[in-house]
């Protein structure tokens, strides 16, 4: 009875493992791509570009870095050497070192400027990755995949405008609360601006643009000639940092 009994086991569970299979077999099988549907409220554009309108952002930094960094866990480490940042203020002389001149107002000379990863149209970080971790997408926004990325920093060499941080440790005990939507980081990842496309697949602006209640953050379609970015970059001087270097950024400033 026991002998007979160990075989039917035996059998039954080979079978039942055949029919747990087989659905798995059959797609397979089958060679068919799952197609997943896009958020129809979704934000698009053909060329992703932001406007960084200084006289009307000033009273507004703080809340602009802050809702971008609660949105994308972003931890505050309390050392400037190890620090991690996607978004930051830094004088004119440093962001804009090749048009700075011994005759600047001084309104300009003692103001704070936002920075965040400029989304170029020919980034020097995509070219030097090895896994490409970091790639452009079809949107033109420089992306990082934390999977891909194996922390040799190749990026941040090349990126010339300092706007990527590496985790020198685990990010996560400096996050006193933590964005379920977006996920956190390990050491020895590389991480950075990502112009929020979680955000616009979701038919959200980035979050710095919804912080900004005085309209100082504009964000629209460069390729667009109706967009708000082109009306602005059509009807009034910006700058660019480093436009020299040939990486054709694609944040514009008003000062």
């Amino acid at each position: 009875m026991d002998i007979n009994r160990r075989k039917f086991l035996k059998v039954s569970g080979v079978f039942t493992l055949g029919l747990g299979l087989l659905p798995l077999g059959n797609a397979l099988a089958s060679n068919k791509k799952v197609k997943y549907a896009p958020n129809p409220k979704a934000l698009k554009a053909k060329n992703w570009a932001m406007v960084v309108d200084m006289n009307k952002l000033e009273s507004e930094l703080d809340e602009c870095i802050s809702a971008c960094h609660k949105t994308h866990n972003v931890p505050d480490i309390g050392n400037k050497k190890e620090e991690v940042k996607w978004i930051w203020t830094d004088s004119f002389e440093s962001l804009f070192h090749d048009i700075e001149h011994g005759h600047l107002t001084g309104k300009i000379r003692h103001k704070n400027f936002l920075a965040l990863c400029n989304h170029c149209e020919n980034p020097a970080c995509v070219r030097v990755c090895p896994t490409k971790a970091t790639f452009k997408s079809n949107d033109g926004i420089v992306m990082m995949d934390f999977h891909r990325c194996i922390g040799c920093r190749y990026c941040m060499a090349a990126c010339p405008y300092g706007a990527r941080s590496f985790n020198f440790k685990d990010p996560r005990p400096y996050l006193k609360e933590i964005n379920p939507k977006y996920p956190t980081r390990t050491k020895g990842v590389v991480e950075k601006c990502n112009f929020c496309s979680e955000r616009l697949a979701e038919g959200l602006l980035p979050a710095c643009v919804e912080a900004s209640k005085n309209g100082g953050l504009v964000f629209g379609d460069l390729d667009d000639p109706n967009s708000e970015v082109r009306k602005i970059l059509d009807s009034q001087y910006t700058i660019q940092r480093s436009y020299s270097f040939g990486t054709k950024p694609k944040v514009f400033y008003i000062v």
